[in-house]
């Protein structure tokens, strides 16, 4: 006799689990979404427990403003995330009855505070009664104080409190063409940028918009399209794509005739290189490795280096619940001895672009003065920047281009980023 099958979450359970992972054991949803239960919901539900979560984190701080008006005391973890997820999604315009009702249900099936039941119920009303027109009246939520802290040493107040404000109204969906990026924005109904991606609001399933699965574009922030653009490779040449998946500056490239090598460590990531690749039609040579390892020499070479990812919270807003900054260190270490490997891969003549997602000058602006102190043969290449879209403001003292995710408040914002090109000797 075959088992019976486990009934999967609901959306909201889904979400609530999402939400403690990150919250109590330092999970990335990245890493979540992939696995367990949360496979055996169909799309949709996936999609709005992901949704949910993500709203969550984004607007935690407010909904424990709102929540520390109705508590006299910090309940435990479990029963707060269960408020947060509900006061979210109450302040947003969802259905009260049924969000309340799944809130307490949620409190009931966990033995450890499902005495708390009541408790849960009557906080609940409350801030459904007065919790929207409340929640309209609140700053945008502050970062976490490990990050915030930084940011405001480097950036000042005022400019911290703009990246929060992008932060919270989260990022819409960028894509790059792979041709003429007109036809396709016309075709797709989106906004042309300045710099010449393309954004589309409210997208859907990016898997069932027109062009997808004929391959005429893939989604690539704006900011994350730009190295790969100052790079400015020729057909022909030579090109490192050094930390390589997903894959959209390979793509970048590829699509401009070079003759692109693309290197990753992760197998899992260059699969979706690779998968990417086919269902463009472009070409690129595929290593899995350790970039510190490469051998070879090129003309170009791109290196997206890790990093914190600090740039990216509009679209990853659990990563400063997740992260500490305690690691970062080794990060920094890392993409230094990445450069220095780079630049012996480099042919006599050839250019380099370094670029992170972060927004802290120790993995941009420092390690491109460091590098050059390093490197006496290497030289940045501001002309490299003149690029259409690309404000002179954004230059940095060294040569680079520093990124926020402020810059075009008009047009929904854009990724943390830095870059800089180099040339050798």
């Amino acid at each position: 006799m075959s088992k019976p099958s486990r009934t999967a979450m609901t959306p909201r359970q889904a979400a609530l689990s999402l939400l403690n992972q990150v919250l109590e054991d330092g999970r990335m949803i990245s890493e979540l979404i992939g696995h367990g239960a949360f496979l055996r919901l169909d799309p949709a539900d996936r999609a709005r427990a992901q949704r949910l979560a993500l709203d969550t984190l984004r607007g935690l701080w407010r909904a424990d403003k709102q929540l520390a008006h109705h508590l006299k005391k910090t309940p435990p973890l479990a029963v707060q995330n269960i408020l947060r997820l509900a006061t979210v999604e109450l302040c947003l315009g969802g259905d009260a009855h049924g969000i309340v009702n799944e809130a307490v249900t949620m409190t009931g099936r966990d033995k450890r505070i499902q005495t708390m039941k009541g408790m849960v119920n009557a906080v609940l009303r409350k801030i459904a009664a007065t919790g929207p027109q409340d929640w309209a009246k609140q700053r945008a939520p502050r970062i976490p104080y490990w990050l915030r802290e930084p940011l405001v040493e480097c950036y000042g107040t005022e400019d911290v409190a703009r990246l929060e404000q992008a932060h919270f109204a989260g990022p819409a969906l960028d894509i790059t063409a792979k041709g003429d990026s007109q036809a396709v924005c016309d075709a797709l109904g989106g906004t042309l940028l300045p710099t010449g991606s393309i954004r589309l609001q409210d997208a859907g399933q990016v898997s069932a918009l027109p062009g997808f699965a004929t391959g005429d574009w893939w989604v690539q922030d704006a900011a994350a399209a730009l190295p790969a653009k100052v790079l400015n490779v020729q057909p022909g040449e030579s090109v490192l794509d050094m930390c390589a998946a997903p894959g959209g500056k390979t793509m970048q490239m590829a699509a401009l005739g070079a003759d692109v090598t693309a290197l990753d460590v992760s197998e899992n990531r260059m699969a979706r290189v690779r998968e990417n690749l086919e269902r463009t039609g472009l070409d690129a040579g595929i290593v899995t490795g350790d970039a510190l390892e490469h051998e070879g020499q090129y003309d170009a070479i791109l290196l997206d280096a890790p990093c914190s990812a600090t740039g990216t919270i509009r679209r990853h807003p659990d990563l400063p619940y997740a992260k500490d900054g305690s690691e970062f260190a080794e990060l920094f270490d890392l993409q230094a001895q990445m450069l220095d490997h780079a630049v012996g891969l480099l042919a006599p003549g050839g250019r380099l672009v370094f670029a992170t997602c972060s927004l802290f000058p120790d993995e941009g602006e420092c390690q491109i003065e460091d590098a050059l102190e390093r490197h006496p043969d290497m030289t940045v290449d501001p002309d490299a920047l003149d690029l259409p879209g690309v404000d002179a403001a954004w230059r940095t003292a060294e040569g680079g281009l520093r990124l926020l995710p402020s810059y075009w408040r008009k047009l929904g914002g854009m990724d943390g980023f830095y870059m800089a090109c180099l040339r050798k000797s």
